[in-house]
């Protein structure tokens, strides 16, 4: 079993927060940084990094399975249709991190994406229009928000999300792969690098006032 300081035995070099853990290796390896362009889980790793606020991710690694299971494994409608009933189960549930107030941010956040989409609106289509459907490079220090997170943040507030600070947001940017936050000399780079967003015809709008 690696301990925290033992780094893994692999001769792998990793972003330094991703060299002590097997499973936040493995999620370093295989997802963090990687451009996602589904819709619903870009909406889960949202809800997830809401969780996170005050804790850290590598906590909420460790109960993915059970927010999944306790979350319908995210899906909107299902998670939509929670309720006071369903808060106070989930209050009770040890496979979670158990706080109110993100419970309850997680079902508000499950009915505004599917307003959303009942308006035609597409959160995937809006997220990479800002970036003009291309990752951003960031090669300098790694900060914990951005004019971009700033922007960003205001307007899913708007929307009602709780949740979705600049720094929570910041972070968001960085695991769905709106950003590339490798460090130079992580194996992980330039194969992250290489990754672009797929342009692709879709039907509905984007998100009005993100346009």
């Amino acid at each position: 079993m690696t301990t925290k300081r033992e780094k893994l035995a692999d001769s792998k070099q990793r972003c330094a927060w991703a060299q002590y853990e097997d499973l936040m290796s493995k999620y370093h390896d295989e997802e963090w940084g990687v451009p996602q362009h589904d819709s619903r889980m870009l909406w889960e790793m949202l809800m997830l990094e809401g969780f996170q606020a005050g804790l850290s991710w590598a906590i909420i690694l460790r109960k993915r399975e059970g927010f999944r299971r306790a979350f319908k494994n995210f899906d909107p409608k299902k998670v939509a249709k929670f309720t006071a009933l369903d808060v106070e189960d989930l209050m009770q549930n040890e496979g979670i991190v158990r706080a109110r107030a993100k419970i309850e941010a997680t079902i508000l956040g499950a009915k505004i994406y599917l307003d959303l989409q009942k308006n035609g609106e597409d959160l995937a289509t809006w997220l990479w229009a800002v970036v003009d459907n291309k990752p951003i490079q960031n090669s300098g220090p790694i900060p914990v928000q951005t004019d971009l997170s700033v922007r960003v943040s205001k307007e899913l507030k708007k929307r009602g999300f709780k949740f979705c600070g600049p720094t929570i947001v910041y972070a968001w940017l960085q695991a769905v792969g709106i950003v590339n936050d490798h460090a130079p000399d992580c194996f992980r780079r330039k194969a992250v690098t290489r990754l672009q967003c797929p342009v692709s015809k879709v039907h509905g709008k984007t998100l009005s006032s993100f346009a």
